[in-house]
Formats: structure tokens, sequence, C-alpha cells
């Protein structure tokens, strides 16, 4: 783990998506921080201590989704499907499907497996999952502020988690998506799905993976910052929000509630998702499980040891 120092600085963006905005000052205390997202060895070795069963390997509730078809109860994961010819971007169910036997165990579909894997992040992890893989470990989930502040490295203000420039000199420092997303990835960065943590260079602070690679989970109810009671005063410690249902527009009669997610991942493409900046966020029902999705954990200490 690496040793954050804790300190004031500008959350959020205004030059971006709207639920980045407003801009905002924060505080937060000193923690210490996995420097590399949980991987599929580390994970593993959970599963074999404690025999726990992830969220995607367990069918779904029928009384949980109220006219779901049957096969959505399957034991399950969301895998991204590369389109053959490009598509509306606007509609992701373009790209997004449900398999079933897509779990951590299979993270590119059920004939996959994780062999030769070890070092690469566990993904398919739901946030009841994340929760569980902490508690274990003797850790916590960072908050929103925390995972943020950490991922600038000392860089208050920039737009990535190394400066201001995406690929300085012409070098990819981060696992995203190069090319016209979904259909077209000229892998320029040399990966077409997940990297092995520390493929690319750490940021300030000793944290590998701050942009790109998987999404990471937080512990912070989602809320838009545009709901932040005072953006012109400096929050201390923000413990994220208030817990509320959301639901998707194709099946309204089913609410999730949703937590948020830093980071990107390798689906991150500049004519889509520029979400590998430190202030983008995403919000992620707790029951959802995807094929770029995986965690990294905290200890949470006002000195250093």
């Amino acid at each position: 783990m690496a040793w954050i120092p804790g300190g004031t600085f500008l959350m959020g963006s205004d030059d971006h998506y709207p639920e980045e905005a407003p801009a905002h000052r924060v505080k937060v205390n000193g923690f210490w921080m996995d420097c590399h997202t949980v991987t599929n060895r580390e994970f593993e070795r959970f599963v074999a201590e404690t025999g726990y069963v992830t969220l995607a390997e367990r069918p779904a509730d029928p009384a949980d989704y109220p006219g779901a078809i049957p096969e959505l109860l399957v034991p399950s994961s969301s895998m991204f499907k590369k389109p053959a010819q490009k598509v509306d971007i606007r509609n992701s169910y373009n790209w997004w499907v449900y398999v079933g036997g897509a779990n951590w165990r299979h993270p590119r579909g059920p004939a996959s497996s994780i062999r030769k894997l070890g070092d690469h992040p566990v993904v398919h992890i739901a946030f009841e999952d994340a929760e569980a893989y902490a508690k274990w470990a003797g850790k916590e989930l960072p908050t929103e502020a925390e995972w943020e502040f950490a991922a600038r490295g000392g860089l208050d203000g920039a737009e990535f988690v190394w400066g201001n420039e995406l690929t300085p000199g012409g070098t990819h420092l981060a696992n995203t998506w190069q090319g016209e997303f979904p259909y077209e990835n000229s892998n320029e960065d040399g990966y077409e799905w997940t990297a092995p943590v520390g493929s690319f260079p750490a940021n300030g602070f000793g944290l590998f993976d701050m942009a790109g690679n998987v999404w990471q989970w937080t512990k912070d109810w989602y809320q838009e910052h545009s709901r932040i009671d005072s953006p012109c005063c400096t929050i201390d410690n923000p413990r994220g929000g208030q817990r509320e249902a959301s639901f998707d527009p194709h099946t309204p009669e089913i609410t999730i509630p949703r937590k948020v997610t830093k980071g990107g991942s390798y689906l991150c493409a500049p004519n889509y998702c520029r979400r590998y900046r430190p202030a983008a966020r995403m919000s992620q029902p707790v029951d959802t499980s995807t094929c770029h999705l995986g965690l990294r954990c905290i200890v949470r200490s006002l000195v250093r040891e």
C-alpha cells in the first residue's frame, strides 16, 4: 500500500460531463491505499479461504426483478460484445449483453478462465463482493473524495492523473480505447482487454492504474455534485450522499440503488466515454457486475506509521 498524505484539493470539473460539476474544494485526511487494483490472484486467495460466492455466480431472485425474463435470472454478468460495424452510440445495448456463466473466474465468458491472468485486475465484481473482500482483507473501500484525491497524485486541478495531455509525446499512459468506439480498437496501448496491474507508470503517490484498465467501486451513494449545499466552501471528509433508488428506463418497475465508481476502463474512448480522468464518475447499480469493474482498498489512518 502507499501512504496518501491527505490535504485539500479541487474535486470535480466544470469542463466536461455535467455530473462532475461544480468543481468544489474538499479536504481529506491521510490514509493508506492499495498500489494497484485487486488482482485475480488476490481474489482467488480470498475465495479459497472463505468459500465466498460472488453475486454473478448466484441465480437472481425473481422477486427482486418483476417481469424479468428467465434467461436473465441465471448466474450471469454484463459483457462487452464488440459490434461488427458502426452502431448508434446512444444505445449501450448495442454492445452490452448479459452472459450466463460470465464471472470473475470466467472474465471473458464461460469458455474463458483466469489461467495466466493472475496479475490482471479481478472483474465482474458487484458492490457486495467488493465490500466482502475489503472486510476480509481488514480494509475498506474509499470514499469518492478519497479516491479522487489519491488519483490526482498531488496534481491539483490537472486533467489527467499524469498532467494535462492525454498522450504526452505520443505515449499512452493508461489502458483505454484507441479508435472509434465500440467497433474499432487499434490497441495502440497494447491491450484489447485488461492489462496486468502496473503495466503503466504510477502517479505521484505511487498508485498504478488510477485511469483506465478497470472501473473501481467507492463506498459513496451516487448523487449529483450539483446538489452540494455550499460548493464555494471546503468540505471536510465527505461521506457520499444519501441512498437513493434509481431506475433503468427500459425496466422502470425495477429500482436499484447506485454507488459511485471511478477511474474509467479499457472501454473508455475519446468519442464516447472520456472518463479516464480523476474528476470523472459513473453511477453503478449495486447489483450489477461487469467485465470492466473491479476494486481497490484503503486503510484509514491519521498518521503514517
